[in-house]
């Protein structure tokens, strides 16, 4: 009887809740079919605006030679994403010049032009697609029009699926709510009497839910919610890097499109050209620095202003009164304004604070970080004087301003205080350890607190990001959302992101070097070795976490395991001299010294080395010769950001060639799937992965090298730039919509 009475008030709530939800799913339906198709339309405006303006410049030069094979070419290549089904160049008269195969029949160049077309869903006999066209200017006056056809066929499919798994839902929920009702009804009827003796006996019937539990079991719902839309969001953004060829003029569009124009600001300890007097005369070079090599094609290509520690012998004679002179020496294209150090000013700031500390602190290389408090001073001392110095170049009150690396972690905070409206960029090329690690810093929360003056905070990986994110939740007190990796502290919010850094593409060198072979014998003809001579090739700073010693060994026990290879092969260790006023590292030297010496004392036959140490300074253009006259790379980094040497090697190999050894603690082993990947501390492992760089074959050494230059090729230095200046403007955009949304409420 009970039963019954309970199936009976089931039924009461059932059957109108069952018609409530077919309405509600009648009437949810269209508006999402709607909302979706909106959103798609939208998204097809945008990419076609970005397919049209990189195309844009391209295209005028063409048009103006009149060259009609390479405008065709250029069409068809664009045309490879599988949405843009096909392109069409009208004149402005209305005639249909240029047009890929696919170009619809059903289409005129007056529709497109008059919009009649344009900027919408279309349904065509060819299908639905996505018309939009876009002006072709030149200075002499207006050339025509780029029609954009894109293939939204998979809009209708995805709507389908939407309005399936909507019903589902409705059903689901139709399904749970009647079960939860029921068993309500089964409750009341059954249990009720037990609840009433439950509650005189003070054990209560059912345990109420504060609002703090309700939040506390939703949220890891939340959670996975905001991590989906941070992937789909990702997703997005690699999806619109996939139609954009990054190159220099891509960052100049970039810049005047979304930043309206604005010229970098760069702030690196290093400088880009160092000018140091020899022989009576100056001469210019480029500093071993993976920094240098990473950002200075970007300011070549952005123009602006790049401030950095002047520590050339000549560098005061050769700038102007304030302290500026006009980079690259042959063809200047952006200004370096040099800042000095006294002697003090730099064993503090630079040998102490920042190569003492921070750098063994984030290395982790088993070398005991050295904290004093004079260097403290100088490393703030110096952070304000580059402060004061972008407020001084900053042409407005929002620069974009791009902070480089660990010598600077209070400037963010400082030059925001300067320029509240500033756009700043902070990237850390060097890992970022623990929390746990982090923690012996005396000064961790000041170091932090000046990094949150970021809008932006680049790392190297994910992992890195997750560090940080962790290291900032231990000491300061701030509001952070992992889901959108985002810290909040009083009212200024930072993104932290990995922005795996990367080489120009293509090199500069390419097409004005001799051919493998040729390179390989001179090389092998100025190291006094015969031509079958196996070689392979390290290129590090010589800096205690590069593995410089780990990898002899590794030369070493190659030899010991394979000894028909003693007098046929030799390892070439480049290694520029670094911070050697430091006793670290002259103590870390002389042990590489020594071991070099120890190991050809056992394996040297007839004049040719196991090992030879080059403990100098080599130019770029001169390492590029080794890199292509070795059979292997080794790159053994026992704790490194992204070590580009690794991708430097691969660039280099255009006769898609050789084999790179690299260390699982590189940044680049997370993306160079195709290299050997070695553990750098396990001797016998990193000997056998050298041995087998030396006898793989050819076509098993063409197959991972062409993968591994693919990759170089699409995710550039370009790439890694164009990504940081585009989040960038998309938060200025919102700081201008936040800040008018303010002023009008």
């Amino acid at each position: 009887m009970n039963g019954f009475r309970s199936l009976k008030l089931s039924l009461r709530f059932i059957l109108p809740l069952a018609i409530a939800m077919g309405l509600l799913a009648y009437a949810v339906v269209p508006l999402v079919d709607n909302l979706t198709l909106r959103w798609f339309v939208r998204d097809m405006d945008i990419r076609s605006s970005l397919i049209a303006n990189t195309l844009h410049e391209p295209l005028v030069e063409l048009l103006q030679q009149g060259n009609k094979s390479r405008i065709n070419s250029l069409l068809l290549r664009s045309i490879q994403d599988e949405r843009l089904l096909a392109l069409g160049f009208c004149s402005d008269k209305g005639d249909l010049l240029y047009r890929t195969p696919t170009f619809p029949k059903s289409i005129s160049c007056s529709s497109a032009i008059n919009n009649k077309v344009g900027n919408q869903i279309t349904r065509l006999p060819e299908g639905a697609v996505h018309v939009a066209s876009h002006q072709i200017a030149t200075d002499s006056g207006l050339k025509g029009q780029l029609i954009l056809v894109h293939d939204t066929s998979f809009i209708e499919l995805r709507s389908a699926d939407t309005r399936k798994y909507i019903i589902l839902l409705f059903i689901v929920l139709g399904l749970v709510t009647s079960l939860i009702t029921v068993f309500v009804a089964h409750l009341s009827w059954r249990g009720w009497m037990d609840g009433v003796r439950a509650m005189l006996k003070g054990e209560g019937f059912l345990k109420p839910f504060s609002h703090q539990d309700v939040n506390s079991e939703l949220q890891p719902l939340v959670g996975d919610l905001k991590t989906l839309l941070r992937s789909l969001d990702a997703e997005r953004r690699l999806a619109d890097d996939s139609t954009i060829t990054w190159s220099p003029e891509t960052l100049k569009i970039l810049l005047h499109k979304q930043l309206v124009g604005e010229r970098i600001i760069v702030v690196s300890n290093r400088e880009p050209y160092i000018h140091s007097k020899k022989d009576g005369g100056i001469e210019v070079h480029r500093p071993a620095s993976g920094l240098v090599t990473a950002v200075e094609p970007v300011m070549r290509a952005c123009s602006g202003t790049w401030i950095a520690h002047g520590s050339g012998t000549a560098d005061r004679e050769t700038v102007d009164a304030n302290d500026r002179v006009m980079v690259p020496p042959d063809k200047p294209e952006y200004n370096l304004r040099r800042i000095w150090m006294s002697e003090e000013e730099e064993k503090g700031y630079y040998y102490g604070f920042a190569n003492e500390g921070l750098w063994p602190l984030c290395h982790i290389a088993h070398v005991r970080p050295i904290f004093r408090t004079s260097d403290w001073e100088q490393y703030v001392k110096i952070n304000q004087r580059f402060a004061d110095a972008v407020a001084k170049e900053a042409d407005s009150d929002n620069p974009v301003v791009l902070v480089q690396d660990y010598h600077f972690a209070l400037l963010p905070g400082m030059i925001r205080k300067l320029l509240p409206k500033a756009t700043i960029i902070t990237f850390w090329h060097i890992p970022w350890p623990n929390p746990e690690s982090f923690g012996i810093c005396p000064w961790r929360e000041e170091l932090l607190k000046g990094m949150l003056g970021s809008t932006i905070l680049g790392f190297h990986t994910p992992y890195h990001c997750k560090n940080f994110l962790e290291t900032v939740d231990r000491y300061l007190e701030t509001r952070i959302e992992h889901a959108s990796s985002t810290i909040s502290r009083r009212g200024q919010f930072t993104l932290v992101e990995s922005y795996p850094i990367s080489i120009q593409w293509p090199p500069p060198w390419q097409g004005k070097v001799p051919p493998v072979e040729q390179t390989r014998k001179e090389i092998l003809e100025k190291l006094g070795l015969p031509s079958d001579q196996m070689l392979a090739v390290g290129v590090d700073r010589m800096d205690y976490t590069k593995g410089i010693l780990e990898r002899f060994s590794a030369v070493e026990r190659m030899l010991e395991l394979h000894p028909e290879l003693v007098g046929r092969f030799t390892f070439v260790q480049i290694a520029a001299p670094s911070r050697s006023a430091l006793e670290e590292y002259q103590t870390f030297e002389a042990r590489v010294h020594a071991l070099e010496k120890r190991i050809n004392a056992r394996f040297a036959r007839d004049g040719r080395p196991a090992i030879i140490l080059k403990a100098e300074h080599h130019e770029p253009e001169e390492v590029n010769r080794y890199y292509r006259s070795a059979q292997v790379c080794m790159v053994t980094s026992l704790h490194d950001g992204m070590n580009l040497v690794a991708k430097e090697y691969v660039a280099s190999r255009d006769d898609e060639r050789g084999v790179l050894v690299l260390s699982q603690f590189t940044g680049a082993a997370h993306e160079l799937h195709e290299a050997l990947i070695v553990n750098p501390y396990h001797v016998e492992q990193t000997a056998e992965a050298l041995y087998q760089g030396l006898t793989m074959p050819e076509y098993e050494q063409q197959e991972r090298m062409r993968s591994m230059r693919a990759l170089v090729s699409d995710f550039n230095v370009y790439r890694w730039a164009g990504r940081m200046l585009l989040d960038a403007a998309r938060v200025r955009q919102r700081e201008k919509l936040a800040t008018r949304i303010r002023r009008d409420s």
